[in-house]
């Protein structure tokens, strides 16, 4: 499945809309990013140039430019021109009649001729939309311009009023159609067969890297490519949030914690599974693991239209810290350790974040100052876990070194919460029956 032009269109007329008559906004794709010295990494669209062009080649700008309805437009690429040495080189280029023929640009310019074209396309606008401070070459570029337009063309107006285009932008992108929820959900169903993969074929012994890739296996036969860097995290290593070194052996007796999915036609998922490497859970490891899974659970019922942002959050909490409790990890009165969140010892992160084209993706957390409500089309990450740091002598020595996490990617819908990764197991039970399979 692909999004069309028609679905980029749409997006382009509801941003035109919004900016109102005699108004221009540009937005520019990605830079491409070295590896070292003289190799590349492969390049990927910026997701918001994406989002309202389908565009994936580099040096990219769009260009929208409203009239005096606010409805009518004009949309402009400026790319890379056909070169027939380069494309030997380095790949086919869609060029300045693909840009129009198949991109549904009313206008098309070779990205060389930004610096001349934007000038006349800036007169008479009385707001220009941008993304200020995302890259300073391009701050400066548009500060050029609007002197340039001004010196150049006296008498003719240029945009008195520049304005955050992501404001519009990320809150288009918050809310997903029906389309971006399909997408989302075979990412997430490739990304549950990966988790799936590496439940069975982990064995004692095994690097963390192998492992890797066997959910890199998965990723590549079907297209696609990890969302963000895999965290594969044996033993004590789950307990690094963001370990990705990736590079140690696996042993009997440990968990091994895997934060890791991939993005199919742009679109994320993000699923995190923590399972014994041997196949059976210890005692110890069974008892901190039902905690986490019974405020998943709890967590995710909670994401609800209209309940606040925060609402899955402090479901998950209150069920981690009388875990704690009960299990003699903490001691004290619940509402003194939530007050003061004492529980970060051991729980230091929130229990979710927006997903969509990034997986950590845009959209506001806030509204007024206060935490937003769910609304359709939104998709949070639902990821509570528990920590015990090897070095913690606050504990007793068969809790330390045990780091658990479990992460769905949930939809809001009029019917309630839809949890796109439950393709994955995630229950003691379904685990070990799973694994014993393998």
């Amino acid at each position: 499945m692909k999004l069309t032009q028609a679905d980029f269109q749409e997006r382009r007329d509801r941003l035109a809309k919004q900016m109102g008559p005699y108004s221009i906004a540009m937005i520019a794709t990605s830079p491409v990013a070295m590896r070292n010295r003289d190799a590349d990494y492969k390049f990927r669209a910026d997701s918001s140039f994406f989002y309202l062009t389908g565009f994936a080649e580099p040096e990219a700008v769009a260009v929208i430019e409203t009239e005096d309805s606010g409805t009518e437009y004009t949309y402009s690429l400026f790319c890379r021109e056909r070169n027939r040495e380069m494309e030997i080189w380095n790949g086919y280029r869609v060029g300045i009649d693909g840009a129009i023929q198949d991109y549904a640009a009313d206008q098309a310019y070779a990205i060389e001729q930004l610096d001349k074209e934007i000038i006349t396309k800036l007169l008479n606008k009385e707001k220009l939309y941008f993304r200020v401070g995302q890259r300073p070459d391009l701050d400066s570029k548009v500060t050029m311009w609007l002197k340039q337009a001004l010196d150049q063309n006296q008498g003719q107006a240029i945009p008195t009023q520049i304005q955050q285009l992501d404001i519009i932008v990320d809150e288009m992108r918050l809310h997903k159609s029906t389309k971006e929820i399909e997408l989302m959900q075979i990412a997430s169903n490739i990304s549950a067969e990966a988790h799936t993969r590496a439940m069975q074929k982990v064995r004692p012994g095994m690097m963390e890297y192998a492992l890797e890739a066997e959910l890199n296996y998965i990723f590549g036969q079907n297209g696609c490519v990890p969302s963000y860097n895999s965290i594969v995290g044996g033993g004590e290593n789950a307990c690094i949030l963001h370990y990705v070194e990736n590079d140690q052996m696996l042993k009997d007796g440990d968990l091994v914690l895997i934060d890791a999915a991939c993005e199919y036609q742009c679109y994320a998922s993000d699923i995190t599974r923590t399972f014994p490497i041997n196949g059976q859970f210890s005692p110890e490891q069974k008892a901190l693991y039902q905690i986490i899974l019974d405020a998943q659970i709890a967590a995710i019922d909670a994401i609800q239209i209209g309940n606040s942002y925060k609402a899955p959050h402090h479901v998950a909490v209150r069920i981690l810290v009388q875990g704690l409790l009960d299990l003699g990890l903490m001691s004290g009165n619940i509402e003194d350790i939530i007050e003061t969140e004492a529980y970060r010892q051991f729980y230091m992160h929130g229990t979710g974040h927006w997903l969509g084209m990034d997986v950590h993706d845009v959209g506001s957390y806030k509204m007024d100052g206060d935490w937003r409500t769910y609304e359709v089309g939104m998709v949070v990450t639902v990821e509570p876990g528990l920590y015990i740091a090897p070095d913690d002598e606050t504990v007793e020595a068969k809790w330390r070194g045990i780091g658990i996490r479990i992460e769905d990617d949930v939809v809001v819908t009029s019917n309630g919460p839809l949890v796109l990764t439950k393709n994955v197991v995630k229950s003691i039970a379904d685990i070990e029956a799973l694994m014993a399979q393998s």
